[in-house]
């Protein structure tokens, strides 16, 4: 992807036709965690994935400065100008699910509706900011298979085994420093809910929050951010884990095509 509000080269996916439905993947994740979802909404729109700045197929800069939180939402807004041509309902996944409300507050006008799974571990939860900063110096240090099997899908795995073992699948196409420095500059800077209880509050489209049960670290901080939004329904998937819409794919499924309803009557 190139023009819009950021440059920088994007691997993007795109099928359908129709209002379209932009998806952002978790840490370390790809475009490839959304085809289940591009397949099962194609018909209806116009569904866009892609890799996130310092991701798989995506440009990776050196710099730690790439990789703050502005230049995230720069690129979701650029991808959604270039490819949309008008605003989208936005789906996201724990650090998407960051950015996406990022981008609810900075540009509100290219955001119809929120479906936001797993909200990312606050850096203020206990031993957050301790496990992104460990983590992103294995990285450096150790490489990416040594340093996501420690803190991945290990024995201190923050995913449910179906999800880690999906996580590593995919992890060692990553960039070990790009990965460093999403650790330190965006993971470790995730706010809770309540910390921007404001300008959440000034979001206007309509939101779905979508939470597995057995997600214990994204699950308070979901029910928190379903409460602070104006006009949010809360999905809770029993016995589901942090990667939702791979572990209940048409559970989440339904979510968006009730948020894509609601936003079309917003």
């Amino acid at each position: 992807m190139s023009g819009g509000v950021s440059s920088l080269r994007l691997h993007v996916e795109r099928r359908g036709a129709g209002a379209p439905i932009v998806f952002a993947h978790g840490f370390a994740g790809s475009a490839r965690n959304w085809r289940g979802q591009l397949r099962a909404l194609e018909a209806s729109a116009r569904v866009i994935a892609f890799d996130a700045r310092g991701h798989a197929r995506s440009d990776a800069p050196d710099d730690a400065a790439s990789y703050v939180p502005a230049r995230f939402v720069d690129d979701l807004a650029g991808l959604i100008e270039a490819e949309a041509g008008g605003p989208a309902v936005v789906v996201g996944l724990s650090m998407g699910t960051g950015v996406a409300l990022r981008l609810a507050v900075a540009r509100p006008e290219l955001v119809r509706g929120l479906a936001l799974l797993s909200h990312p571990t606050p850096a203020s939860a206990p031993g957050q900011l301790e496990w992104a900063l460990e983590f992103a110096t294995a990285l450096e240090r150790d490489g990416l298979e040594v340093a996501g099997e420690r803190y991945a899908w290990g024995e201190r795995a923050r995913f449910d085994p179906k999800g880690a073992a999906l996580i590593r699948a995919g992890f060692l196409e990553h960039r070990p420093r790009a990965l460093a420095h999403v650790l330190r500059e965006l993971i470790a800077l995730q706010p809770a809910p309540g910390e921007i209880s404001g300008e959440l509050r000034a979001i206007s489209a309509p939101a779905v929050v979508v939470a597995g049960s057995d997600d214990a670290r994204s699950l308070e901080p979901s029910r928190d951010l379903a409460a602070i939004l104006r006009d949010a329904e809360l999905v809770v998937l029993e016995g589901a884990g942090h990667v939702v819409n791979l572990s209940r794919p048409r559970e989440v499924e339904a979510a968006i095509e009730r948020l894509v309803e609601r936003a079309s009557r917003a």
